[in-house]
């Protein structure tokens, strides 16, 4: 048989296949993804007695209506009896509970509003009303413990001269200077009377009340630049009557959740134990008023702590990603620990506590559904109270699970596998290793198929697909995390073709049958592959990730966390340094189809670092390279017909040069309506 005739065969037979899987509806195809809803918040009711759930439902692509998913606001009881409250084309946001829990209070953009507003709705039944507007968008409300009050965020509305002045076409940016700070601000919490704004030096990016309702927490970094909100976020203690700041808490580095204890003496915090933490994951304590320097309570928790909640004065519950898996406990004030709930059914996030400091609700995810409302107790398993995707019930799913092994210099590592759906023992299949971003992220053994990550939708179509959690991965404490500093693309991305090893090894995959894919520092590790390792990856999609460290750094709007988290080190420190660990050094060495995609607007890796790469690698000719850019996107998709499109396009990419005849790019155009099933 000629090599023609092989190719032609080869052709025939993945067209054969992918029309038998297109037939049986219940394998999964990027249209099911397309069409998932998720929730993505919870909250319980002061007595325990239901939940307020925000549901992600991802708009029609088709419909003309395009834009990121819309929210949708839902309550369930603890037996899972859920009601909608407010559905359809809004976008509920911020949703508590009123503290007498007859009220619940939600942030949206309804009717004729110019911003976004705060709303309440009754439990009972009712119409939505408005309780607070501003004359920008507010976000962070948060309420007084007597619910006389009100703290939130909010910019300075833009000047009327100013804005005539836009009007009639002086819309010069004057780049990183033109954005406004975010203010606190104090309202009445019947909405009566003008908000007023505390003359704080910085911008705000949260606010919590001290029971007392005296004292604010006010979380503020020096400018409204997202380097800054990342790395330099400062807690200050403000007197809410004369807006003075009368402590300053001297957390260390990154900075994320904040909250008093009911008896206001101390504050919480999840925090980086110091400026060159490269994740806020350790669980922190200080006593107000004290000397503002936080303790960690669990030093030597090999973990990152997600969230937590005060469960009475003197104790804390938390969660944490634990490797693959999420663990919740509880801690006191002299770090004694207790372990509630530990493994990966469910992988769970934010946690909400009801009034009797026992019952919890959060989201949860696990290997066969998105996020989902679960409750917890003390001594109880998790119990999941909604399904909102019950057609995934008649989904086949392929096999799922943890994979541990070595690296080439003993380090222990894992990731999560997917099997090729109807794996067969003995037979070796096509690999796509998706690699997470970051690299301060991990992937945990839950739901882990999204329109970039194909998961299932690739299993259904015979290939395994593997999450890396490689050196420099949050989930397994500060030091591991930090492993991946000042050696970019070095050992850290050596990781990666030591689990292709491994994979081979163990008789599962074809080394020869490799692809790689990521987003952002994921995006940086597929064009490493399709350049320094092209000799190991025989197909690349490269997703706003990084090509040229030398023009990143002066391009990026994180420069600071690049030099304080990444390299370690400014360019003109070692200029060899940026050059050697750059893809684009590499070129030469490409025999890598690659497929390169990108949001055009993107602020954090510019589309200049795609530009690069596609440029000279078209310029060489050695392998078949297509750059794709998303109008309006940034760094990611948000919108349902770029989502669409890109998962599309990876699988097209994937399939022709790992399962297919490989050869020149495939067709750039689809039959989006054939694909979303509504031909």
């Amino acid at each position: 048989m000629t090599i023609r005739s092989k190719a032609a065969l080869a052709l025939l037979l993945l067209f054969s296949i992918a029309g038998r899987l297109s037939a049986d509806d219940r394998v999964f195809h990027p249209r099911h993804v397309a069409k998932l809803k998720s929730v993505t918040s919870a909250t319980i009711s002061p007595r325990g007695k239901q939940v307020a759930y925000t549901l992600a439902v991802q708009r029609n692509p088709l419909d003309g209506d395009n834009g990121s998913a819309y929210s949708e606001l839902h309550v369930t009881d603890v037996q899972g009896k859920s009601r909608p409250f407010i559905t359809g084309k809004v976008n509920v946001s911020s949703v508590q509970w009123t503290r007498d829990g007859r009220t619940i209070a939600f942030l949206d953009r309804r009717g004729d509003d110019e911003h976004t507003s705060l709303y309440t709705i009754p439990i009972d039944g009712g119409e939505a009303r408005r309780l607070l507007t501003h004359d920008a968008s507010v976000h962070d409300v948060q309420f007084s413990a007597d619910g006389k009050q009100i703290a939130f965020l909010a910019t300075e509305p833009i000047a009327k001269q100013a804005q005539e002045y836009r009007d009639k076409g002086f819309n010069q940016e004057l780049y990183e200077e033109d954005d406004l700070p975010t203010k606190v601000w104090i309202s009445a919490a019947d909405g009566s009377g003008k908000p007023r704004a505390l003359e704080l030096t910085g911008s705000a990016s949260s606010v919590r009340w001290n029971p007392s309702g005296r004292q604010l927490a006010v979380v503020l970094a020096p400018t409204p630049l997202v380097d800054d909100s990342y790395m330099f976020k400062r807690i200050s203690i403000v007197d809410v009557d004369s807006g003075k700041v009368v402590e300053r808490i001297e957390n260390a580095g990154k900075l994320g959740q904040i909250d008093f204890s009911g008896d206001g003496k101390h504050l919480a915090m999840i925090s980086g134990v110091d400026i060159h933490d490269p994740k806020d994951g350790r669980l922190m304590v200080v006593a107000l008023p004290g000397n503002g320097k936080p303790r960690d309570l669990m030093p030597q928790y090999e973990a990152h702590v997600t969230s937590f909640r005060w469960k009475d004065d003197r104790t804390l519950l938390w969660a944490a990603g634990e490797g693959t898996a999420t663990t919740v406990g509880t801690v006191d004030l002299d770090g004694q620990r207790k372990v509630i709930l530990s493994g990966d059914k469910p992988i769970v996030g934010l946690i909400s506590l009801a009034g009797d400091g026992r019952t919890m609700a959060t989201v949860g995810h696990t290997a066969t559904h998105p996020g989902e409302v679960f409750l917890l107790s003390d001594g109880k398993a998790a119990r999941r109270l909604t399904d909102s995707n019950p057609w995934l019930a008649k989904m086949r799913f392929a096999r799922q699970e943890v994979v541990r092994h070595k690296a080439r210099d003993g380090l222990e590592l894992e990731g999560v596998l997917i099997y090729p759906l109807n794996y067969e023992e003995g037979r070796r299949y096509p690999l796509i290793l998706a690699v997470h971003g970051g690299p301060e992220s991990h992937v945990s053994n839950g739901w882990i198929t999204r329109y970039s990550r194909p998961g299932q939708f690739a299993a259904s179509r015979g290939f395994a697909v593997f999450y890396p959690n490689y050196r420099g991965s949050t989930g397994r404490g500060v030091a591991f995390s930090k492993l991946g500093q000042a050696d970019a693309a070095g050992k850290e991305f050596d990781d990666l073709v030591d689990a292709v090893d491994h994979l081979a090894a163990i008789g599962l995959v074809d080394k020869q049958k490799a692809g790689i894919t990521g987003g952002s520092y994921g995006g940086y590790a597929s064009a490493w592959g399709a350049t320094y390792y092209s000799d190991r990856f025989a197909a690349a999609v490269m997703f706003v990730g990084i090509s040229d460290n030398m023009s990143k750094v002066g391009t990026t709007d994180i420069p600071e966390e690049m030099y304080l988290v990444h390299h370690r080190k400014r360019l003109w420190e070692d200029w060899d340094y940026f050059r050697d660990r750059s893809p684009i050094r590499y070129v030469q060495r490409n025999r890598t189809p690659t497929l390169i995609m990108h949001g055009k607007a993107d602020p954090r890796v510019h589309p200049s670092q795609s530009m690069e790469l596609y440029r000279h690698l078209k310029t060489l000719d050695q392998a078949p390279v297509r750059l794709v850019f998303y109008p309006g996107e940034g760094h990611g998709n948000r919108r349902a017909a770029a989502r669409f499109d890109y998962s599309l396009r990876l699988m097209r990419w994937m399939e022709r040069y790992l399962q297919g005849p490989g050869g020149d790019a495939p067709v750039g155009q689809f039959d989006y309506a054939k694909e979303y099933g509504e031909e």
